[in-house]
Order: C-alpha cells, then sequence, then structure tokens
C-alpha cells in the first residue's frame, strides 16, 4: 500500500490517494476524492464526493470538507474547519447538487487556528 490509513477510517469507493498520505482515525473519505501525495488528514475528518486536495495539504482535526470543495496543493486547514456548499440551507428544502457552490482554496492557503 503507497498510503497509510488507520483501520477506523472509511474509504469509500472510486478514491485515488497519493503516495505517502497518511489518513487517520474515525476519517470518512467520500466516494470519486482524489488525494494527492504526503497529505496528512487527521482524525475525525469529513471530505465528501468529487473533492479533489492537492499534494503535500494538512488536513487537522475535525474538519469537514463538502463537494463542491478543491485544494490546491500547500494547502493547510486548522482545526475544526468546515466548508459549505450551500449558500442558503434550509431545513425543509432539499438543494439539488447542481446548485452546490464551488470553493477553490489556492496553493499555501492557510485556514482556522
Amino acid at each position: 500500500m503507497k498510503y497509510f490509513k488507520h483501520r477506523t477510517s472509511i474509504i469509500d469507493k472510486n478514491c485515488k490517494i497519493g503516495k505517502d498520505t497518511k489518513i487517520w482515525h474515525w476519517s470518512h473519505i467520500s466516494k470519486n476524492v482524489n488525494i494527492g501525495k504526503n497529505c496528512v488528514i487527521g482524525q475525525n475528518v469529513f471530505i465528501g464526493d468529487n473533492v479533489v486536495i492537492g499534494n503535500n495539504v494538512k488536513i487537522q482535526n475535525n474538519v469537514s470538507v463538502y463537494e463542491g470543495v478543491i485544494m490546491e496543493n500547500e494547502v493547510f486547514c486548522g482545526p475544526s474547519v468546515v466548508f459549505t456548499n450551500v449558500k442558503y440551507p434550509i431545513a425543509n428544502k432539499k438543494i439539488s447538487k447542481k446548485k452546490y457552490l464551488k470553493t477553490i482554496v489556492k496553493k499555501g492557503a492557510t485556514l482556522g487556528a
């Protein structure tokens, strides 16, 4: 195996995970995710469908990355950062995935703590 996955983590179908990436305790990588090489996915991280994560990215504990997010190389996400893909969510109305907003985090960005 070219990457490390803790035994409590879940990786769904059709994911691509780069060499030397580490996925820690209780994290969930959803379907069709692409994670680059030499990344660290901390404890209790959720990565939604179709997310793209570049090389040398560090995502700390309790981060939620929802569909529509693209992280370029060398991004740092501090603990408990949460991305959203719906600008005005409503509890009793389903939002079509076609209306999800895109978020691009540029190379070298630092988010959160």
